[in-house]
């Protein structure tokens, strides 16, 4: 036997013992994208900052990642399909449609893509994914993680307030149930444990074109290690931490994990809705609460559109981090992303305003909630003027309402620690930004605030109208692939005793989860002063107005 080949069998034999070597791979698409760079394509920076918020790993394929958020794909896709289509030949109709029953969201067009033909989708937006492998030992693996898109690219609505299938980048995916897709790959990977040869005769069979290789990769290597690893898992235990349902996400959970801290043991207390995008350069801190600020910069100060504001290679020193929580990226490893993120954040300060609302607005009774908006939620919200035929944000003030006076769920706020905070401080991330516990909430910006719902920062509100109506409002709702409420603006549905249902009749394009508000971190309290004594002419006014932003 040669020597090389000899060599080769021993290092493998030590690979599946235990991966002891580090191997990184590329998005498939950004890949392509950056070598029609190099051989001459002419892309303007949108198109790149674009491209790289819908395609870009950020560096989150990898061996490393493998062992947090990345998942092997093949294996992944295929036993998710198998498991609901026993019998059947897989294929990727089947796959799609499966994604899409946890919010992932395949659209047929970008609206606000920014240079010619927004690109064809073959999988949801944000599902990003690549090779991952080396020539010795012979290791070769397709990849795939969660990235930007796949949380902050939201579908649009027709004229009835039905869900269309073209998307806006920056509009929060409010369908995405990142739990769910957890939960069933591997209630379908658990089904398959002792099925190896079948699941291994189905990938080629999903993804024609697997090579040899690959195929041996993840007979010899990644097999083992996930059976061994299934046999640890209980129902539920896909992830180390809940991300609450459709439209929510647990980031402080999330950092928690990656920086070795135990999850907080209240559910999840400490998820959030997932935020819009739109007018982020105006924003002096990050987060619900504020949480992350530059490490050089006052933490809340007002920031003016023509004026003082945050860049986006600022931002980036923040946002670069989110790799970490999102994608499993070591945080040593994220500062090497920031210019990548950084373009990705530029495209976003140019085109992600907020979409136009879909159905009809009466003008006469918008200018009324113009001066209604001046008087009640401008000093918190901040101060739009017109431009270009709607309402523009000009000024933001930053103000961080304490939990005393706003009166909203404490669980995210409070789930930042002591420890918490000495964990990032003593970190990478502690180079690159100030973190604190602020102990309150910053109010958001409001563009597209139609398109956003559910409301709060923890999503416990369907509607506006029920943000104005506290009395009101359900103790449980429905949220995933609704449609919109085109006059209450938010989650369309129907009262049914204490609950906000779909209509009858009504098909949503992903599985939707109930909302409890009895649940920890999911009080629907909060922002009653702000609203109290608006007769119910003033908000019908305001939210002719807010469907404007």
């Amino acid at each position: 036997m040669p020597l090389s080949r000899a060599l080769c069998l021993v290092l493998l034999a030590a690979l599946v013992a235990g991966c002891q070597f580090d191997a990184r791979g590329r998005s498939t698409e950004m890949a392509a994208f950056e070598q029609a760079q190099r051989e001459g394509r002419d892309a303007g920076a949108d198109e790149v900052g674009a491209t790289r918020f819908l395609f870009d790993d950020f560096n989150g394929l990898s061996t490393d990642t493998l062992e947090s958020s990345a998942v092997p794909w093949k294996i992944a896709a295929t036993a998710l399909v198998l498991h609901q289509h026993p019998g059947e030949p897989p294929t990727q109709a089947k796959l799609l449609a499966q994604l899409q029953r946890h919010g992932l969201f395949v659209p047929t067009a970008v609206a606000n893509w920014p240079a010619g033909d927004s690109p064809a989708f073959a999988r949801p937006m944000g599902l990003v994914s690549g090779p991952v492998g080396r020539r010795v030992p012979p290791f070769e693996l397709e990849v795939a993680t969660i990235g930007c898109a796949s949380c902050h690219a939201g579908a649009l609505y027709d004229a009835d307030g039905q869900p269309t299938r073209e998307a806006w980048l920056g509009l929060p995916n409010t369908s995405l149930d990142l739990d769910g897709y957890a939960d069933a790959v591997l209630e379908a990977l658990r089904a398959h444990r002792d099925r190896r040869d079948e699941l291994m005769q189905a990938i080629p069979q999903l993804f024609p074109g697997t090579s040899e290789r690959e195929l041996g990769t993840l007979r010899r290597f990644v097999w083992p290690r996930l059976t061994d690893r299934l046999a640890t898992l209980g129902d539920g235990d896909a992830l180390p931490f809940r991300n609450g349902g459709p439209g929510r996400s647990n980031g402080i959970d999330a950092l928690r994990f990656r920086l070795g801290a135990s999850v907080q043991a209240a559910g999840d207390a400490a998820t959030v809705s997932i935020p819009g995008l739109a007018d982020r350069a105006l924003r002096s801190a990050l987060l619900a609460d504020g949480l992350y600020a530059p490490a050089d910069a006052v933490r809340l100060r007002p920031l003016e559109r023509d004026g003082d504001h945050a860049s986006a290679a600022d931002q980036s020193r923040i946002v670069g981090f989110f790799t970490v929580s999102t994608m499993g990226v070591p945080h040593a490893e994220a500062p090497e992303a920031m210019p990548r993120v950084a373009e990705a954040l530029a495209f976003l300060d140019r085109h992600a305003a907020s979409p136009p609302f879909p159905g009809p607005i009466d003008g006469a009774l918008a200018a009324r909630g113009g001066e209604v908006y001046a008087q009640r939620c401008a000093q918190c919200h901040g101060d739009y003027a017109e431009a270009e035929g709607r309402p523009t944000l000009q000024r933001f003030p930053n103000r961080l309402s304490p939990l005393a006076g706003i009166g909203s769920d404490p669980g995210r706020a409070a789930a930042v620690d002591a420890d918490l905070l000495a964990r990032i401080r003593a970190s990478t991330l502690g180079d690159y930004l100030a973190a604190e516990a602020t102990r309150g909430y910053v109010a958001p910006v409001l563009g597209g605030v139609w398109a956003t719902a559910p409301y709060l920062h923890n999503g416990s509100v369907p509607t506006l109208w029920h943000l104005l109506n506290p009395g009101q409002r359900p103790a449980r709702f429905q949220v995933g692939g609704h449609a919109l409420d085109l006059q209450r603006v938010g989650i369309a549905g129907v009262a049914d005793g204490g609950d906000w249902r779909y209509r009858d009749g009504y098909r949503p394009w992903s599985d939707p989860q109930w909302f409890d508000t009895a649940l920890p971190g999911r009080s629907r309290a909060g922002h009653e002063a702000e609203v109290a004594g608006l007769d119910e002419a003033s908000q019908a006014a305001l939210i002719e107005y807010l469907k404007r932003l």
